[in-house]
């Protein structure tokens, strides 16, 4: 895996970065530190990379067991270091799941096989931040 950050300069703290797999995404400091606040900072996108890796993971698990899921969302709250390197201390996983009959016990299962075995991006979080996660059940009609 390989991508290309870009400064796009020569004002500004605006980045692009170029995936290996040909996206392109963009990034944007804070005001106080040079930004324009027109995109999403680099830490950010750690957490929602994170965040998709996880949804991804729990959505494939309950698909694969035949449950009937249309939905699944996942919110993140990060507390960070207050002092440099700023890593992320807390993070907390709730997950919003969607669909018929599905059992509490075979979601709370997705949710732990992503935290404890699938998920790379929450893992290697989990090297310096207490990870939690929660989850309620949206039960969709016929």
């Amino acid at each position: 895996m390989e991508c290309k950050v870009s400064w796009n300069g020569p004002s500004g703290m605006s980045f692009r970065a170029e995936t290996g797999s040909g996206h392109l995404v963009t990034m944007d400091g804070a005001p106080d530190g040079g930004g324009h606040n027109l995109a999403p900072r680099p830490m950010e996108m750690v957490l929602l990379g994170t965040g998709g890796c996880t949804a991804y993971d729990v959505v494939l698990i309950l698909k694969r067991g035949r449950e009937a899921v249309s939905g699944c969302e996942v919110t993140l709250k990060a507390d960070r270091a207050d002092t440099d390197p700023k890593v992320f201390t807390k993070i907390h996983f709730h997950f919003t799941v969607r669909g018929k009959a599905l059992r509490q016990n075979v979601v709370e299962r997705a949710v732990a096989l992503s935290h404890d075995k699938y998920c790379s991006a929450s893992i290697m979080l989990a090297k310096t931040a207490e990870i939690t996660h929660s989850f309620e059940i949206i039960e969709e009609s016929a």
